[in-house]
């Protein structure tokens, strides 16, 4: 009885095996190990969307997305880059830094990580450090025209004016219709007493874009020559952005210290006082300046 038993149970076993191997299946757990490029894949992913929150403003999502994806890949140059713009955007400048070193032991033949450099050595005052890293930029990408002008910036900053207006005017044959570079000559020329030419370049700028700094600067220029348009420019000029009434604004403008004391004594006509009273509300209540 025990031997017809054990066979009736072997018999079993086998049918169940062969019959219902489906349903056993289905009881194991399965896992997915992903191959390291399927990490690559998924870290680049991550970090391409990191840079789409960063174009529409969400910072801090970014930056978080950003040391994700560098966590998972350490040595995609892409993703650091990307993690550096998000640590700059969120002024942690020391890590944006360590960000970019590490890029460029990757690969030190991208323009763009020594741009992003001279960017953080400009944001901490560094001048030496932001010229040095821009010029080693446009050593692989000699025609950027946006580096070309932050390097301009750097010599008005120093008060090489001569120097700077010959690095805007490579920018403007880069990019013809460049009214910053084109605004920065006309603060350039203020400062070496050329107030024709800082008018014809400061008018030349509002052709190509009507923005307050070059109104202001404009009116400035005319302070002493037409009273009535001087006025007139301010006017319109501080109703575009208010936040040129203020001084340290101007001055975080490159504004060299010629300009400054015309605008100033500009800024004190009667005729202004109720625009300059209004401008000095508005950027006082308003975050949106």
């Amino acid at each position: 009885m025990q031997k017809i038993f054990r066979k009736i149970i072997c018999v079993s076993l086998v049918s169940f095996y062969f019959f219902k191997i489906d349903q056993v299946k289905s009881l194991v757990p399965y896992y997915y190990l992903p191959t390291i490029k399927n990490i690559q894949n998924e870290s680049l992913s991550i970090s391409k969307y990191a840079s789409q929150l960063l174009y529409f403003g969400q910072y801090k999502e970014s930056l978080n997305l950003a040391k994700l994806a560098a966590k998972m890949n350490k040595t995609d140059e892409k993703i650091l880059i990307i993690l550096a713009e998000a640590q700059i955007i969120n002024n942690l400048y020391k890590e944006a830094l360590i960000s970019l070193n590490k890029a460029q032991k990757l690969n030190s033949n991208i323009s763009k990580i020594y741009f992003a450099k001279s960017n953080v050595y400009f944001n901490i005052s560094q001048l030496k450090n932001a010229k040095t890293a821009l010029e080693a930029g446009l050593r692989i990408e000699p025609n950027n025209h946006k580096a070309i002008f932050q390097l301009g910036n750097i010599l008005l900053m120093e008060e090489k004016y001569s120097e700077a207006i010959k690095i805007f005017d490579k920018s403007v044959e880069i990019k013809p219709n460049f009214w910053q570079a084109i605004n920065n000559q006309g603060l350039a020329y203020f400062e070496k007493n050329n107030i024709n030419l800082s008018i014809e370049l400061f008018e030349k700028a509002i052709s190509i874009e009507d923005n307050a700094e070059p109104l202001l600067g404009l009116a400035s220029c005319l302070r002493v020559k037409d009273i009535k348009l001087a006025v007139e420019l301010a006017k319109k000029a501080l109703i575009k952005d208010p936040r040129y009434v203020n001084y340290d604004y101007r001055k975080e403008q490159l504004w060299g210290g010629k300009l400054q004391r015309s605008t100033e004594i500009l800024l004190q006509n009667d005729q202004l006082q109720t625009d300059v009273i209004l401008a000095k509300s508005k950027i006082n209540t308003s975050s949106t300046f």
